[in-house]
């Protein structure tokens, strides 16, 4: 078994907010991260697949068609936009780190199957001091 890992940054912005909750529950949860204008990071994403070597390429997948599935799936529709109301996939959940991690590979898994690998896991960088990772 061996595994490629391919890293893509993009920003976004996103509110954390329950709908359910009044504003008070909101703001004393999730703090400044209930801002209504908002909030923005820098994500640095890092996929990583898995299987076995193809004998007749080398490879276990092709890098660039890796690249491309994830700039087209995500960072395409991502990137400098508002989770909360601009991203499809994002639509209905809460937008956490953990909940937009699990989308991420969501989006992503039939595509890579598509390529004859495996999906192995999801890490989503939100900042220097936090990371989530997601083995499906």
């Amino acid at each position: 078994m061996i595994y490629v890992t391919r890293i893509e940054h993009f920003n976004a912005a996103h509110q954390l907010w329950n709908p359910d909750w009044s504003d008070e529950k909101n703001a004393a949860f999730y703090g400044k991260c209930a801002n209504k204008n908002y909030h923005g990071h820098n994500y640095e994403l890092h996929v990583t697949v898995k299987g076995e070597v193809n004998p007749e390429t080398g490879f276990l997948i092709n890098a660039k068609a890796l690249s491309k599935i994830i700039k087209e799936r995500i960072v395409e529709e991502a990137d400098h936009r508002n989770l909360n109301v601009d991203v499809p996939f994002m639509e209905g959940k809460l937008t956490s780190a953990e909940n937009f991690t699990i989308a991420i590979w969501n989006e992503l898994k039939a595509d890579v199957e598509d390529l004859g690998a495996q999906m192995h896991y999801v890490k989503l960088v939100e900042t220097p001091k936090i990371y989530i990772e997601y083995y499906g």
